[in-house]
């Protein structure tokens, strides 16, 4: 079965984020009809991740820094990393749900609509509750920024490590996610590259070997959702000796694999044929 276009006629990018806002502003309308358990499912999300940071705090208790990074360095790593996955995780969260739609045969219903299955899929159960991740995160990634000695340059480097950042989560988000066009479930696979590599980015990667550190940089590159940029922020020189511009290369990064991804869901789409297949 091939995915349905509105119109023969392409259509902007515009369009597709007026669209995409439209189906998750209805989610958020139904959800504020309960306004008590948005609010503690939104707190309670917030807290939840943040005992990830409480047991940072905890460990520098007994240490003075962790494989040569101080508590507010790695506050800084933790905060960018966690504040990228938060957003990718808010804006597109519901795709890892693309093999409870295959299995259900709500995947062709919305191959019937007027509107890009994309959009539909990553707008689908929107939810604000997730924003208790991104507050939490940009707490402490703010704290962390005093501690840095801000220039231009570093500012510019600091906004393009989280944007680029959430652009390389929302990458691996669909593209891991599209296994299940094939397997129909693997959602703990893919979450072992998405929020596992969230989670691999709040250390320093010093703590790893280098046959690592290269793999998070060609294979899954979840590097370069803070690690190298966060390098050029603090002033350190790479620990592993890789290229000076790789602290830069963020959006580069970001771009490629984004258009990976997107290559990937098209194929998926044009394997599916449906529900049972």
């Amino acid at each position: 079965m091939a995915e349905v276009s509105p119109t023969s006629a392409p259509v902007s990018g515009a369009g597709h984020l007026r669209t995409y806002g439209q189906i998750a502003w209805l989610w958020i309308r139904a959800a504020w009809q309960y306004p008590t358990s948005f609010v503690l499912l939104a707190v309670g999300n917030g807290l939840i991740t943040g005992l990830d940071f409480v047991g940072l705090w905890i460990m520098f208790a007994h240490l003075d820094d962790l494989a040569g990074f101080t508590l507010q360095e790695v506050a800084l790593l933790y905060g960018a990393g966690s504040l990228a996955l938060g957003i990718a995780d808010t804006a597109i969260g519901s795709v890892e749900r693309i093999g409870t739609y295959v299995r259900t045969g709500r995947l062709d219903q919305m191959m019937t609509k007027p509107v890009p299955l994309l959009v539909q899929v990553c707008a689908d159960q929107f939810t604000l509750r997730r924003l208790g991740r991104i507050t939490q995160a940009s707490i402490v990634f703010g704290w962390a920024c005093t501690y840095v000695e801000w220039m231009p340059l570093r500012v510019l480097v600091a906004v393009s490590m989280v944007l680029s950042g959430a652009a390389i989560f929302f990458g691996l988000f669909v593209g891991f996610s599209c296994i299940q066009f094939w397997t129909t479930d693997a959602t703990e696979f893919a979450n072992a590259f998405t929020y596992g590599g969230a989670t691999v980015t709040q250390y320093p990667l010093t703590i790893f070997n280098r046959e690592v550190v290269v793999a998070l940089t060609l294979v899954v590159p979840v590097a370069f959702a803070n690690w190298y940029p966060a390098l050029y922020i603090l002033g350190r020189e790479d620990p592993f000796g890789m290229p000076e511009w790789l602290q830069f290369s963020s959006p580069i990064a970001a771009l490629v694999t984004v258009v990976l991804a997107l290559l990937v869901w098209r194929t998926g789409v044009r394997h599916y044929t449906s529900t049972g297949s």
